[in-house]
């Protein structure tokens, strides 16, 4: 996705105050072209995302915090694939969700499996009813955001930051040359959600989407986990329901693979008032 010139290759004189860190260029294949991004050698402090997003953006680097996960696997093995990665703008949000929603809700959330226990690999409806047609976008959320989206990632990277080590297996900082968060995971040929989908730019014009409704912006991402903070969440059970739908088309691992593999019960539980939202794909 070579869209804008790349900062990375010249970070050493661009008068950012950074701490030691590396640039990463390793991929799937082989080395890319350029670096693809920069993350710091050591543990991210809780100043590090306000500082650098003013000090980046102006260079056209945003932020974003990386974590080794519990298997310790840090960019270098990510399995990068920036040349199979094509441009969020090129898709549709609503077409890739319904898409989405036609090649795994009808199997996974299907008649069959309603009142699945907790060994099945789908959601439990509560009912005979299958999913139906893709039920279209969720509306944006009748409340008013509480404070800019901005500011509410950085707060939610500080809370991650003091307490990473607990939950993450760490966490630094890395800059990501991109104009807005949602582009992050294309700007880096991610392939967190590689066994959904093979480009992840298509994810990205669904985040696209929810920054434009929820005030989303993506605050962690690692291996194949990603964590998004949210300004603006579904206030009422009837708008988290209709949210529900899109994550799990996002993500159906989320409910597939977790207690208790059911949509309403994620929407009352993850997506209702919750200000921030965590994804992985297996």
């Amino acid at each position: 996705m070579a869209t804008l010139p790349n900062p990375l290759p010249s970070l050493a004189t661009s008068g950012l105050d950074l701490p030691p860190g590396s640039l990463v260029d390793a991929t799937l294949d082989g080395p890319w072209h350029e670096p693809l991004l920069w993350y710091a050698d050591g543990p991210a402090d809780l100043r590090d995302w306000s500082r650098l997003r003013a000090a980046g953006r102006r260079l056209g680097l945003l932020p974003v915090l990386v974590t080794g996960g519990r298997r310790d696997q840090w960019p270098e093995e990510w399995d990068l694939c920036p040349d199979g990665t094509s441009y969020p703008g090129d898709h549709d949000a609503e077409e890739v969700l319904a898409g989405y929603w036609t090649d795994y809700a009808a199997d996974e959330v299907a008649p069959e499996n309603a009142g699945a226990d907790a060994d099945a690999t789908g959601p439990d409806t509560g009912g005979s009813q299958g999913p139906g047609p893709w039920p279209g976008l969720a509306p944006v959320p009748a409340r008013e955001a509480a404070e800019d989206a901005d500011v509410a990632a950085a707060g939610l990277a500080g809370v991650i930051a003091a307490g990473a080590d607990a939950w993450l297996g760490g966490a630094r900082m890395a800059l990501v040359p991109a104009r807005r968060s949602a582009d992050i995971p294309a700007a880096i040929g991610w392939s967190g959600p590689m066994n959904h989908e093979n480009d992840v730019a298509r994810l990205c014009a669904v985040l696209r989407s929810w920054e434009d409704r929820y005030d989303a912006r993506i605050v962690v991402l690692g291996f194949d986990t990603m964590t998004v903070s949210v300004g603006r969440p579904p206030a009422t059970i009837e708008e988290a329901r209709s949210l529900a739908a899109e994550h799990y088309a996002f993500c159906p691992d989320n409910i597939d693979q977790s207690p208790p593999y059911d949509l309403d019960a994620y929407a009352e539980k993850a997506v209702l008032n919750q200000e921030a939202w965590s994804f992985w794909w297996d």
